[in-house]
């Protein structure tokens, strides 16, 4: 029981991320939504396109983000993904609220690294 709900509190934890490191990703570039995956699992913050695209499609909605459609050589034409001038700006807000979040976490856990040693 312990290890389900530990598992279930890193999705969580994970998903919590995914939009700052989708952004941060499509700031050094446009990027089809395969590329992006392949970093963020390659980054353990494994996502299947069921939790990509309804991000992306936020993302866009929100004009954080837009696409491109670019022809492809191996089938239909494709949405290549990039950040817009108001997303690089919520980037630099998020950002800057991960590391205050960040240090906050490691204050507060600063004194628990013995957790059950005693």
């Amino acid at each position: 029981m312990k290890t389900e709900n530990l598992e279930t509190t890193r999705t969580q934890m994970r998903r919590g991320v995914l939009e700052l490191c989708t952004l941060s990703i499509l700031s050094e570039g446009e990027a089809y939504p395969s590329d992006i995956i392949q970093r963020l699992r390659g980054a353990e913050l494994i996502v299947v396109e069921g939790t990509l695209y309804p991000l992306l499609t936020r993302l866009k909605n929100s004009e954080l983000l837009d696409y491109e459609w670019r022809e492809s050589r191996s089938g239909p034409p494709r949405k290549y993904y990039y950040i817009t001038d108001k997303g690089r700006v919520f980037l630099q807000e998020l950002v800057e609220t991960w590391n205050q979040l960040v240090q906050a976490v490691n204050h507060s856990i600063k004194n628990n690294n013995n957790t059950g040693n005693e």
